[in-house]
């Protein structure tokens, strides 16, 4: 049996993404998701977040860089990966999601974001009209990948009853 290495998570942004670029030219975009989980404390129920690290090479990570916003909810699919190297004669380690793709869900912050000399005056993020993006270049997006908002906002709503079903 061959081995297999994919990942699948919903969550929101913990911070704004970072995006860089290698030496050979290549973007590296690297965001922060948690993702939560419910958990019965006594006769109430509680979220636990899990933390995840999450790396988006190439040109989607520098497409998708601009609506990656603290707040904002995502579904990332994936392979884990662990990185390891030596720091002060200690071996160390790091396991992170390199995603393969992103879909932005449901809204988030509509504060704006550092244009960084965008010379329209507004934020380089758009609008947000009810925690859903308004964007042209989103919807071309969404519409290229085949999944329209309406499946996307369903999706979001199916993810947000279930987790309220589960018995346990």
């Amino acid at each position: 049996m061959a081995d297999l290495n994919h990942v699948d998570l919903i969550g929101r942004l913990t911070r704004d993404s970072e995006l860089k670029y290698i030496d050979g030219g290549t973007a590296v975009c690297k965001f922060s998701i948690a993702v939560n989980r419910k958990k019965k404390v006594g006769d109430t129920w509680e979220d636990e977040p899990s933390f995840f690290d999450i790396v988006l090479w190439g040109r989607q990570g520098e497409s998708l860089n601009q609506y990656l916003i603290k707040g904002k909810q995502v579904g990332v699919s994936g392979e884990l990966r662990q990185d390891r190297w030596q720091q002060d004669g200690q071996n160390r380690s790091k396991v992170e999601v390199v995603a393969h793709n992103i879909q932005l869900l449901g809204g988030g912050n509509s504060e704006n974001r550092d244009s960084g000399g965008n010379s329209g005056g507004g934020n380089r993020n758009g609008d947000f009209d009810n925690g859903r993006y308004n964007s042209r270049q989103q919807r071309q997006a969404d519409q290229s990948s085949g999944i329209s908002n309406r499946q996307t906002e369903q999706l979001a709503r199916e993810v947000d009853e279930f987790a309220d079903d589960i018995p346990f």
